[in-house]
């Protein structure tokens, strides 16, 4: 359906106990064609036994057209959930639940636990199908500006009515309650990226805590536990953060109200063995002195503040994002409409304070200091961690094949043969819905856009918008001054400039400012290819951000002090900084694999590439994990400063301003202030190089031309304590606005629904695979959690070769128009408004250009460009692989080993 409906969003999401199918459209006709799709494919889908070898687990050959290849387990659910089961930070979380509700449904793995799967038959499956996936077992979520009636009309007509009433019986129990608390313990892989090798241990107490249909109680506690952890004046954050004994909070941190009773829990990771006892005696400690000390009034305003401004932004995923919050309580029978009255749960919360002034530390005597369910875990890393994994694993298959005999070996390959036809033959997708390519908009709605320059000639951007009484704020700021030796410590820059404090506001005062008067402030790196040259981008920061209109002016107060006098020189506070940064990067490795070897692949390919490696790539990655081994931070102190007066400087800067036309003066004579304040405080200007352009399209952009650049073919594999591969191939093409991108966007979804997806999921048991085309002008090939690595190559050659035969229908190409244009024409918040055009200068009227130019993209121009760009010889390409070692890559001199 992905390529035959212009959905914004479209998937299924497993919880512990539920399963919900959300998508959301903004074309009626593709509401109720996927309304209907969604009703079939979850009360009557065909779970045919091949469906479930493909997607669940199979025995089969190594290579199913060799008999005598050995026996494995495949199946892309088994291999997902191995993927999932490397990454150190999800098994925690796993565990952690599995122990705290040991005697219900909690306590298994609700996606597989990998070596269980080959124990599930398919008629197991089908039996849970019948009594779980069920109307009587089943809640219904609309939301958008579409009639009721007609949403109740059909769900009725095909499904509701097809059926019986039954009793489903899927209650959870309450978890018994321990009359003593309860320690245990796990294990792990080490982590090769670990900020600190010898501090690889996790800790953490998790507390059981009340029902969380008590709509009252959840959102007191959630708010409490934002109190204790979150941000530099919360005690937690001050009694375990601060003493530097780990690098960050245990990765199941605070509230979570996921399970029937809730939890909470505190603890560290990336922290020494011998910590242990000592983190535990802080936990105890802190929950002593919060009961004895209570909070703060100001910080208690932060956290209502926070909010008030949560209620009034508009995101584009509004509806979804609501389901997914009522989802818990109400699948446990909470009443969903008192969830959404949050305003009464604000009034009810202030008049509790009121009343009781020790509300609070009532609530953590009774939950956490007289709470006898309680669980301690803690995991270490095991060397020979993945060895017992894969043991284990093979101990399974041998068990399995030991029971075989020579007929059902016969059976087991027939069967593979069959399933390998089956995935080889196109599917006939004729009885789904469609739309057509008439069906979608044929011009884009132009944003009104109003430039004008500030003091100091600074170029401003206004957009009028309903922003329900916010004011958002952007400034991008150029790099192009900045010497290439500091350009590694950037993000690191960005990370820090706004958590150290400044001008009169320590780092703790700080934060408590911008908790109470913004919806957040971020700085964040920006590198922009242009749409019209390869080897030309804009290198950047961008300052984000928020708040509501009475706070206009303390928000560009906070701003003002940032760029008049940052603090830098608290080294306790920077180290703080860096560990948690340096473990974030290390832990969204195996999450993110595929994005890692994506960027990797541009390094070679295009100057933009290049930055974007030295800013989000693998080379940060490693860059910040020797920042945090370093024992002296002091050389990093010196540097901040140095960026600082390069990117925080009025002359390469430009701002843009979304709010309502009734806020939009006051915005501006703000904005005009503080540009004057910081501009009355800026040193002399540095000249700048021959090698930036500039360009105005309105907006002023700085762009910058490497001509010593030059691309080359570079092979790059990263080995990895993951049992699944994360591969990229990307190919060196043409930028946005040439005429060959809209041909080449249309190729890489096309040869990613008719060819790719088959090859590397259905047949290779990748949890996902495709080609995408990149604004930057990369054709870039990828998948993610793949257990193949050659095969998964040669399918990359193989998408190139079925494109230039050319054996794809009008129908293959409408749809995967349709997939383009539901991606271009995804929805913008009032927030977003023109912010693309201020950020890449790609004004409207280029946009409808790419545009014309997509409706227009003939079967000829798929194969002229698969031709001309994709094919072996014709351009540069790169390739990375972030996976386990192997003999292949090692015995191959054309790959770089990192």
């Amino acid at each position: 359906m992905l390529n035959r409906s212009l959905s914004t969003f479209m998937n299924a999401f497993t919880a512990s106990d539920y399963t919900m199918y959300p998508f959301s459209t903004q074309n009626t006709k593709d509401f109720q064609n996927l309304l209907s799709v969604y009703l079939d494919a979850v009360f009557f889908p065909c779970l045919r036994e091949q469906d479930f070898w493909q997607e669940g687990w199979r025995l089969e050959n190594e290579n199913p057209t060799d008999p005598s290849s050995r026996l494995v387990f495949k199946g892309v659910v088994f291999n997902e959930m191995k993927g999932a089961f490397s990454d150190n930070e999800r098994l925690y979380a796993q565990h952690l639940q599995n122990k705290l509700y040991p005697d219900h449904t909690y306590s298994v793995v609700s996606g597989g636990e990998p070596l269980d799967i080959p124990d599930l038959t398919w008629d197991q499956l089908k039996n849970f199908h019948a009594t779980h996936y069920h109307p009587s077992n089943a809640r219904f979520f609309t939301y958008g500006d579409l009639p009721l009636e007609e949403h109740l009309r059909q769900i009725e007509e095909e499904a509701l009515s097809r059926f019986d009433r039954i009793n489903p019986n899927t209650e959870v129990p309450p978890q018994p309650q321990w009359s003593s608390p309860r320690e245990d313990h796990v294990t792990c892989s080490p982590d090769a990226l670990a900020p600190d090798q010898s501090k690889q241990n996790t800790l953490c107490m998790s507390y059981l805590l009340g029902d969380i249909t008590d709509t009252f109680e959840g959102f007191t506690l959630s708010l409490l536990s934002s109190l204790m952890i979150s941000g530099p004046n919360a005690p937690f954050y001050k009694a375990l953060i601060e003493p530097k004994i780990g690098s960050d909070f245990s990765s199941v941190v605070g509230y979570d109200g996921s399970t029937k009773e809730a939890s909470f829990s505190i603890g560290l990771q990336g922290m020494a063995e011998e910590d242990m006892e000592r983190v535990k005696k802080i936990i105890n400690q802190t929950i002593n002195d919060i009961i004895q000390n209570g909070f703060e009034e100001e910080r208690i305003e932060a956290i209502l503040h926070k909010i008030e401004i949560q209620m009034k932004h508009q995101s584009t995923n509004f509806g979804l994002s609501l389901a997914s919050y009522i989802a818990s309580p109400w699948n446990h029978d909470g009443d969903p409409v008192e969830l959404l009255q949050i305003s009464d749960c604000v009034s009810k919360f202030r008049k509790a304070l009121r009343e009781n002034p020790h509300f609070l530390q009532d609530k953590v005597q009774n939950y956490f200091k007289e709470n006898t369910h309680r669980l301690t875990l803690s995991m270490s890393p095991d060397e020979t961690y993945l060895d017992k994994q894969a043991k284990a694993e093979e101990e399974k298959l041998q068990k399995k094949i030991q029971a075989l005999t020579d007929s059902d070996r016969k059976d087991i390959y027939e069967k593979g043969l069959e399933l390998l036809s089956a995935q080889s033959k196109p599917q006939d997708a004729s009885c789904l819905p469609a739309l057509k390519v008439s069906d979608i908009e044929p011009t884009i709605a132009i944003t009104p856009l109003l430039f004008s320059w500030c003091a100091g000639g600074v170029p401003v951007q206004y957009c009028e918008q309903p922003t329900n009484g916010l004011v958002y704020f952007r400034a991008m700021c150029s790099l192009n001054t900045l010497p290439e030796e500091l350009k590694p410590y950037v993000p690191l820059f960005c990370s820090v400039i706004t958590k150290m404090g400044a001008g009169s506001l320590d780092y703790r005062q700080q934060a408590q400012q911008m908790e109470l008067r913004t919806g957040g402030v971020s700085v964040s790196t920006q590198v922009i290819p242009d749409s019209t040259h390869m080897d030309m981008y804009e290198q950047g920061i961008l300052l984000s951000s928020s708040c509501l209109d009475r706070n206009l002016p303390h928000m560009f107060e906070l701003w003002t002090d940032i760029f008049s006098s940052p603090h830098f020189d608290d080294e306790e506070r920077l180290r703080v900084l860096v560990m948690m940064s340096a473990q974030e990067l290390a832990n969204g490795i195996s999450y993110s694999g595929h994005m890692y070897a994506m960027t990797r692949t541009g390094r070679h390919l295009t100057p933009a590439g290049d930055l974007q490696e030295t800013f989000t790539g693998m080379d940060q990655v490693k860059f910040m994990k020797r920042i945090a081994e370093m024992t002296d931070l002091i050389h990093v102190i010196r540097i901040l400063p140095r960026i600082k007066k390069h990117l925080l400087n009025p002359d390469n800067m430009r701002c843009a301003i979304n709010t309502t036309p009734q806020k939009m003066c006051d915005a501006e004579g703000q904005l005009e202030s503080f540009i004057k304040d910081v501009c009355g405080n800026r040193k002399e200007r540095k000249p700048v190089r021959p090698n930036i352009i500039k360009v105005s399209f309105n907006v002023q952009l700085w762009l910058y031309s490497n001509s010593n650049f030059l691309p080359c073919q570079m092979k790059t594999f990263f080995p990895m304590p993951f049992p699944v591969n994360f591969i990229s191939e990307s190919i060196r093409t043409v930028p946005f606005s040439h005429e060959d991108f809209a041909s080449l966007s249309i190729l890489a979804r096309m040869m990613t629904a008719k060819f790719l997806h088959g090859e590397i999921r259905e047949k290779g048991g990748a949890y996902g695979g495709g080609a995408r085309m990149g604004g930057g002008g990369l054709f870039s090939f990828y998948s993610y959690r793949d257990p193949n690595l050659v095969q998964t190559l040669s399918a990359f050659r193989g998408g190139v070769d079925w494109a230039k035969l050319g054996q794809f229908t009008q129908q293959d190409i409408d749809e995967a128009k349709l997939s383009v244009f539901s991606a271009v024409d995804s929805p913008i918040a009032p927030s977003d408004k023109g912010l693309g055009q201020f950020l890449s200068g790609i004004t409207d009227e280029m946009k409808q250009g790419h545009r014309q130019r997509l409706f227009s993209v003939t079967h000829r121009n798929l194969v002229d460009v698969a031709e001309r760009y994709l094919s072996v010889g014709q351009s540069t390409r790169g390739v990375a692989v972030l996976g386990p070692e192997t003999d292949t890559i090692k015995k191959d001199p054309s790959w770089i080993v990192k």
